[in-house]
């Protein structure tokens, strides 16, 4: 059976690969699995029918069957169980590259995510200023470590797994920030994740939702 996800019809990110969808187009890409994609309007998310889908009337959903999954995680995490490609077969290893996914989404992103309200919301306000740094400390911390734990290896633990997935999608964040810059092996990761050829089919994917955009515009 076909999976649908649902995306934004119109996304913030600008064709740029961050809206959430572009995680788990990824994931499908990496293990084969056709996939129809659901548009969704802002207004559309906020409503009954999304929301018996996604209580908090976000992206992505995935539907399959009976099943409706949301949180990207989760769903990367679906995929990755039932399909080969993005867990490794000895359980150890399994397990450790779940715990990467985790890292990736419950350790290094929500330093990411904070800097990035604050730059959007909090610019004009008295306290921004005194407050970036400790945020951008907040956020070398984790990438620090991450540095050291990646070394000069490929991936995070073996083989390409949903863990480097999710890991990369976070420092795609960052790309081109002095942030970023800093830890040259991250950086190289970052390319290595976006180098893949399932990642260019679903940033092909999701770029052509914002150019028709530009074209109906």
């Amino acid at each position: 059976m076909t999976p649908t996800i649902t995306a934004f019809e119109r996304s913030p990110d600008r064709g740029r690969g961050l809206a959430r969808d572009m995680r788990v187009r990824w994931a499908l890409e990496e293990v084969g699995q056709r996939y129809d994609v659901r548009l969704m309007s802002f207004e559309a998310m906020k409503q009954p029918a999304h929301l018996a889908l996604h209580p908090f009337g976000q992206i992505p959903t995935y539907e399959e069957g009976d099943l409706a999954l949301f949180e990207t995680g989760a769903i990367v995490f679906h995929i990755a169980q039932h399909h080969a490609g993005l867990l490794p077969d000895d359980a150890d290893a399994r397990a450790r590259a779940v715990t990467w996914m985790f890292a990736a989404l419950n350790t290094v992103e929500p330093p990411v995510l904070e800097r990035e309200m604050a730059r959007l919301v909090e610019r004009d306000k008295p306290w921004f200023e005194a407050r970036l740094p400790i945020l951008e400390d907040r956020i070398t911390s984790r990438l620090g470590a991450l540095s050291d734990r990646l070394g000069d290896a490929d991936w995070l633990d073996g083989d390409f797994t949903a863990g480097d997935l999710l890991m990369a999608m976070v420092l795609l964040r960052l790309k081109g920030s002095d942030l970023l810059g800093r830890y040259p092996n991250l950086v190289a990761y970052l390319a290595r994740g976006e180098a893949r050829p399932a990642y260019q089919r679903a940033f092909a994917a999701q770029l052509a939702v914002f150019t028709s955009q530009q074209s109906d515009g």
